[in-house]
């Protein structure tokens, strides 16, 4: 797929890739083989009937592209952009040395759409039903719009001023443009679902008020407590958390100060701490604003949990990557004025089947730089989780069994509160069979 040109992208927030042309599409398509059994349709956590999508984009029906990916994904503009399609279903594409560019395909299906409002509620008959959704994320909007589709009164409560959740605050602007997760949330809208903005449960109303006027609820408030690193110097100012400097530049359009409200304060020297895709899309940022940007990871660049063309997206826009490297103390009087760092060794593997990091003694340098990022994860939204009697895990997060439904009968729950859901899509396949153990209780 044609991209921008990393000279020019580093100084800007527009879309880095650039999308397929209607000939790059179909040269894409005819390379599928059309498997009898099709594999990469198995790889895919909302099911969605790869080859038959693909056939139609080969035959130039995009319509027909577009709504059969719409029978299980309500959000494909969004998806074709961000999911790991690589870990998923191309993964498992039986062209194996050059798999078929699905996720490229799906978001050339997605962005040739004409026509929003073609799936109708498949039930009629529950319209007297309630469901209340707590969280806009990627989660909540597949869940919402599943239900709809069925024939309930579905309505979304989001705390935040604008919707979407993570693909809002989280990810940039050059990955995936916001004009699209308005025109995804747009669909769901016309589907019949209500969406409530500036509306925090826990504190507006409570979980217990929501009960008394809804059927079933459905919790994807997301994972909103940063993690920090707890050494010395982290309280300094010019320190944030990735969470904090991306809603900043994303949801608030710091970048764009004065023209939006919301400043960063843009530094020389930019140290970024971390290996997934939240540090990645980070220094990336940071770079946007004129920063000379370093991403610090303890492992090597085969352990990154990032996405291999983030990162190598990345590398072109000559972010420096300090590998092998972990931070022991950030130094400073008033700010941060460098940081103090140590290498590191892989040892055996961990449980995570990755090697452990160890230090080498007397490897110790320091970084000059006047802010630092860290992106090394987050815990359970705390404002909702901790004023419910729900069950939770010791970190936490919410606890469901294989229908997504908590300790509570009545509230399902799915994303990122409930520990290890690291994509948009697998939050989506949460929301989904939420959605579909909703129905079928309500239906009993």
């Amino acid at each position: 797929m044609k991209k921008q040109d990393p000279d020019k992208r580093k100084s800007n927030f527009e879309e880095v890739n650039l999308g397929y042309s209607e000939e790059e599409a179909i040269k894409e398509a005819e390379r599928c083989l059309q498997c009898p059994s099709p594999s990469c349709t198995q790889g895919c956590p909302v099911n969605i009937d790869i080859p038959l999508f693909i056939n139609h984009i080969k035959n130039k029906e995009h319509q027909k592209a577009i709504q059969e990916i719409k029978k299980t994904n309500n959000l494909p503009g969004i998806c074709g952009r961000v999911c790991p399609q690589e870990e998923q279903c191309e993964i498992k594409c039986i062209i194996k040395k050059n798999p078929i560019k699905i996720g490229y395909l799906e978001r050339f299906a997605a962005d040739q759409e004409q026509i929003k409002d073609h799936l109708k509620s498949q039930n009629q008959n529950n319209k007297n039903k309630k469901i209340a959704i707590i969280g806009s994320g990627p989660s909540s909007l597949t869940c919402a719009s599943d239900l709809a589709l069925k024939g309930y009164n579905v309505t979304i409560y989001e705390a935040l001023h604008d919707t979407g959740g993570v693909l809002r605050y989280g990810i940039p602007e050059f990955r995936l443009p916001k004009n699209i997760v308005d025109q995804e949330v747009e669909y769901i809208k016309k589907l019949g679902v209500e969406i409530k903005k500036n509306f925090v449960i826990g504190n507006t109303l409570s979980l217990e008020d929501l009960k008394q006027e809804y059927n079933a609820i459905f919790i994807g408030v997301g994972a909103g407590l940063p993690n920090f690193l707890k050494i010395e110097g982290e309280t300094l100012p010019g320190v944030y958390s990735a969470n904090e400097f991306l809603t900043r530049i994303n949801l608030m359009k710091a970048y764009d100060f004065p023209n939006n409200q919301t400043p960063i304060k843009k530094e020389k020297q930019i140290v970024v701490i971390g290996g997934g895709n939240v540090a990645i899309d980070a220094a990336r940022s940071a770079k946007r604003l004129g920063s000379d940007v370093t991403l610090i990871y303890r492992r090597g660049i085969e352990e990154m949990p990032a996405r291999d063309e983030e990162i190598e997206h990345a590398k072109e826009e000559e972010i420096n990557f300090e590998l092998l490297t972990n931070p022991i103390k950030i130094n400073g009087t008033e700010k941060v004025e460098s940081i103090e760092v140590i290498k590191m060794q892989l040892t055996e593997p961990d449980e995570s089947g990755r090697r452990s990091p160890v230090q080498i003694e007397g490897s110790e340098f320091q970084i000059p730089c006047q802010q630092v990022i860290v992106a090394i994860g987050q815990n359970p939204n705390p404002l909702l989780v901790k004023k419910t009697n729900l069950d939770q895990n010791e970190w936490g997060y919410l606890i469901v069994n294989e229908q997504m439904q908590t300790s509570d009968p009545k509230i399902f729950a799915g994303g990122d509160i409930i520990g290890g859901n690291a994509t948009v899509i697998k939050a989506m396949g949460n929301g989904k069979i939420a959605a579909k153990a909703i129905d079928e209780q309500l239906n009993r």
